[in-house]
């Protein structure tokens, strides 16, 4: 099969891990007797240094005409003490999302056995946490009106969401719900928020087209409790794009690191792999950072946009056998982890394309 994938590798670590996620997909490709073509993209400070712009018009151009694309990560410390900047990296990040029409991002929250005791919640808690959260990605207070008063004394920002923005989630959560357990949690804020009152409406309303899929309702502030005192109680989870953007984040203890967390942004046409963490600036350079989230969101890619299921099971296979062997990078290892198996960023990627070969 012949594939065509844009690597966006953005700022910071995302240099490093998406060059080892494009190992991956290089040595998938070789075992399976794939074609893999590629090209490169820039977006975010990255961008902005070269063009002036967080997401040039090529960079759109480019990943419109890709089958998929491998992305990195956004953000500069210049502008994290600076929130009067007008043009910031993270813009390029929602920008393509809307301009790719990227409205539902999954992030799937699986433990391995062998990082139990990385994480700061109980083993006997975690044991068995297999959460897919369905985040909804183009509504909410990201996109809502925005602004300030003219004294300057008073901001806003509008949760703003539309029925159909709602629907198509549902639906796709719905879908993958019934090829689990069967389980559907959906988060709001219908006790406070008129937004939220419509999104659990339009929820009920789909439910009965899925009569075998058990459907709860959350409060967020609930569900931010539920998930660390009993993960294992979800399945699939749907929510809006502020609440999904928290509770996800939460949820990246269950796995012990957000260095394990990968994640895919999808709507109708080319979808966005990327790992759920930041640019992380202060071990930029170092040689350090896990690449383990962009190694799965290539098996993501694998999965939803290219359908090759054998291969993106190769590549979790791959990663659980690292892990069984005792491979570590720093943010997953222990004080008991031997110093020898605490890999750099390369060094652990070139573990997995061993055990992948």
């Amino acid at each position: 099969m012949k594939k065509h994938i844009v690597v966006i590798a953005g700022d910071g670590i995302g240099q490093e891990v998406t060059a080892v996620g494009k190992q991956v997909l290089d040595a998938i490709a070789t075992k399976y007797n794939h074609e893999f073509t590629y090209d490169t993209a820039l977006i975010g400070h990255a961008a902005i240094e070269e063009t002036g712009n967080p997401l040039p018009e090529e960079t759109i151009t480019k990943s419109k005409a890709s089958d998929a694309i491998l992305f990195g990560a956004v953000g500069h410390p210049k502008y994290d003490n600076d929130p009067s900047a007008k043009v910031r990296p993270e813009q390029g990040l929602l920008g393509i999302r809307k301009a790719l029409g990227l409205y539902a991002n999954l992030r799937p929250i699986k433990l391995f056995d062998e990082l139990l005791s990385a994480s700061s919640i109980k083993p006997e808690i975690l044991r068995g946490a297999d959460i897919l959260f369905f985040r909804e990605l183009t509504g909410d207070v990201y996109f809502g009106e925005r602004g300030r008063t003219d004294d300057n004394n008073t901001a806003y920002d509008t949760m703003i969401y539309s029925r159909y923005e709602v629907e198509r989630i549902t639906v796709k959560a719905f879908e993958a719900a019934m090829t689990r357990r069967k389980k559907l949690c959906s988060v709001d804020k219908a006790n406070v928020l008129e937004s939220s009152r419509l999104w659990r409406e339009v929820v009920q309303e789909i439910a009965p087209r899925y009569p075998e899929v058990t459907v709860e309702h959350q409060f967020v502030d609930a569900a931010a409790m539920l998930l660390i005192k009993d993960p294992c109680r979800f399945d699939v989870v749907v929510t809006g794009n502020l609440f999904g953007d928290i509770l996800t984040d939460e949820a990246s203890q269950i796995a012990g690191s957000m260095g394990m967390l990968a994640s895919a942004s999808v709507g109708d046409t080319t979808g966005l792999y990327e790992p759920i963490h930041g640019s992380a600036h202060d071990i930029t350079g170092k040689g350090v950072a896990n690449p383990l989230a962009s190694v799965l969101s290539v098996a993501l890619m694998l999965d939803i946009s290219f359908g090759m299921k054998e291969e993106a099971e190769a590549v979790v296979q791959a990663v659980d056998a690292v892990l069984k062997a005792g491979f570590r990078t720093g943010d997953i290892a222990e004080l008991s982890t031997p110093r020898d198996m605490i890999l750099g960023t390369q060094a652990m990627g070139e573990q997995v394309l061993k055990a992948l070969l």
